[in-house]
This record gives C-alpha cells, sequence and structure tokens, in this order.
C-alpha cells in the first residue's frame, strides 16, 4: 500500500499520533504535498458519510479531525510560499439566538484543515457583525452560517440575506446545521449546504474554486 494510503486509512481511523510520521514518509516517496492534504480531506468526506449514517459518532469524527489536523501541520511548511493551496478566508460563527458550537468548532477544524484561514466570530452572531468581519478581513472567500435549532433558522435566513444585500462581493455563502436542509439553504439564497462536518470541507473548497 503506497503511503497515501495509509495516510488515508489512519486519518479515517483516527490515529492521531500515527499520521505526522506516515505523511513524512508519504512526501520522503515523492507526493506532492496538495495531494497528500486532497487524499486527507477525502478520508474527512468518508467519515462524514459515516456521521450521517450513524455508523460512527462525535467522538469518532473528533478523533478523526484530529489526526487530520497532525498530518497538516506537517504539511502547512511546504505549502505556505504556496498560494495556489491556499483557499482564502472563511468567516465561520453560529446566528443570533444559538448557542450551539460543537458542530460549527467541527467545521471549523475542517475546514482550515482544507486550506482556509479560519475566522470564527463564536455563537450569537448578530447579522451586522458578519458583514464587519467580511470587511475587516482580507480575501475573505467563505461565509459559513450555522444554526442548530429550528428557532433560529429565521435568524439563519436574516443572516444569509444581511451578507448578500451588503454589497460585498468575493465571495460564498455555506450554510448548516441540524435542521438546515438543500432546499431550506435554496428558499434563503446561500450558496451551498452541507450536512455535516465531513462534507462541509469538501463543499467549502468546492464553492470556492467556482468563484
Amino acid at each position: 500500500m503506497a503511503k497515501i494510503e495509509e495516510v488515508k486509512a489512519m486519518v479515517e481511523a483516527g490515529k492521531a499520533k500515527l499520521v505526522p510520521g506516515l505523511v513524512q514518509e508519504a512526501l520522503d516517496e515523492g507526493s506532492a504535498a496538495k495531494d497528500i492534504l486532497q487524499a486527507m480531506v477525502g478520508s474527512m468526506g468518508v467519515v462524514g458519510d459515516k456521521f450521517s449514517t450513524g455508523e460512527i459518532f462525535v467522538p469518532e469524527m473528533l478523533m478523526a479531525a484530529k489526526a487530520m489536523a497532525k498530518g497538516v501541520d506537517v504539511l502547512k511548511p511546504l505549502m505556505a510560499g504556496d498560494t495556489s493551496n491556499s483557499l482564502g478566508t472563511c468567516i465561520i460563527g453560529t446566528v443570533a439566538g444559538d448557542l450551539h458550537d460543537i458542530g460549527k468548532n467541527l467545521v471549523s477544524m475542517m475546514i482550515e484543515s482544507a486550506g482556509f484561514t479560519v475566522v470564527d466570530l463564536g455563537v450569537d452572531v448578530p447579522h451586522e457583525k458578519w458583514v464587519e468581519a467580511i470587511k475587516g478581513n482580507q480575501n475573505v472567500t467563505l461565509v459559513a452560517c450555522s444554526g442548530l435549532l429550528t428557532t433560529t433558522m429565521p435568524a439563519l435566513k436574516e443572516a444569509v440575506q444581511t451578507v448578500k444585500a451588503s454589497g460585498l462581493t468575493g465571495f460564498k455563502v455555506l450554510v448548516g446545521g441540524a435542521p438546515v436542509t438543500q432546499q431550506f439553504a435554496d428558499e434563503i439564497n446561500a450558496d451551498g449546504f452541507a450536512p455535516d462536518a465531513g462534507s462541509a470541507a469538501v463543499k467549502a473548497a468546492e464553492l470556492v474554486k467556482s468563484l
């Protein structure tokens, strides 16, 4: 088995202690940093699918995300000078009235691992704060809004509409959270929807590449 395949398998298994060494071995074997990163993002997609179907739960998901983060630490110095691997800045937060952050934190870890610089606004983020954050940070390519309660879905809608009406451009809006569906994302004019953290990283990269 090629080292890059071992990296994928160990990220999926959440083996954080083994991943950095394997990433280094894959590099020594001649694999490109961006290919190793892509392989790890693919693993997290698999983890996300397993999470969606109830095969694994939050602890396993966190272990896989931690394993990936350890692998990314090895790759970061190699990719620092290569702006083609940087996907820009992602502004992330949980919308006004919602204090849930486990899902958001998971997505934040995953999106950062995929190559974004993450600016986390935290929870209960007022609508105008999203716009301030886009104006206050460089190269914002993604705004990720999370809502975990049915009662905060109107706040999610308002956050997306405020951002869209701001006149600012150059970024895509991604939404997610337990009650959120693709249909709701379409209704509120979001650019993308992700049902879980694994698919959020994949969707985020996809959206930004279409900018």
